[in-house]
């Protein structure tokens, strides 16, 4: 497992598909995923520290975690199967571990609202991500190059 960051959401132009992109810890490699706007607005309200007059969904799921004592220990990025991502939400309950599906960008979601560390398999990686190495300046103009150019086929077996 290779631990990730979450550099930001972004919309793909021309279609306006939103993508949430993950870089290697320390490294080049960026995790490009297509995500739907729900999501991406989840995300982005919390990177942004918006708070809700209501709870968003996320928000009341880590609030049941919290008032159950479950701890969200991590999310791991686990596969990319006919270009669709897969994920886990490891959580941890005293000494009882549990393994919890996810679409990628909810258990993202819950990740920025729990501070929870995001992991992506080494296999995803090695099929997915992009390289972009260079300056941490040029990384935004890099990814929207990127973006102009990249379909979601393009991550198709």
């Amino acid at each position: 497992m290779i631990e990730m960051e979450l550099t930001g959401v972004r919309v793909e132009l021309p279609s306006n598909q939103p993508i949430v992109l993950l870089r290697e810890r320390g490294g080049e490699r960026y995790l490009p995923i297509w995500i739907g706007a729900s999501e991406a607005a989840a995300i982005a309200l919390s990177l942004q520290g918006v708070v809700t007059p209501r709870p968003m969904t996320h928000d009341l799921l880590k609030s049941i975690l919290e008032d159950l004592a479950v701890g969200v220990h991590r999310i791991v990025v686990t596969e990319l199967r006919e270009a669709t991502f897969y994920a886990t939400i490891e959580l941890r309950h005293g000494a009882a571990s549990y393994e919890v599906s996810s679409r990628p960008s909810d258990a993202i979601a819950l990740a920025v609202r729990t501070s929870t560390p995001i992991f992506a398999s080494e296999e995803v990686l090695d099929e997915a991500a992009i390289l972009i190495p260079g300056d941490e300046d040029d990384e935004v103009e890099k990814f929207r190059e990127f973006l102009d150019n990249v379909t979601p086929e393009d991550f198709a077996p």
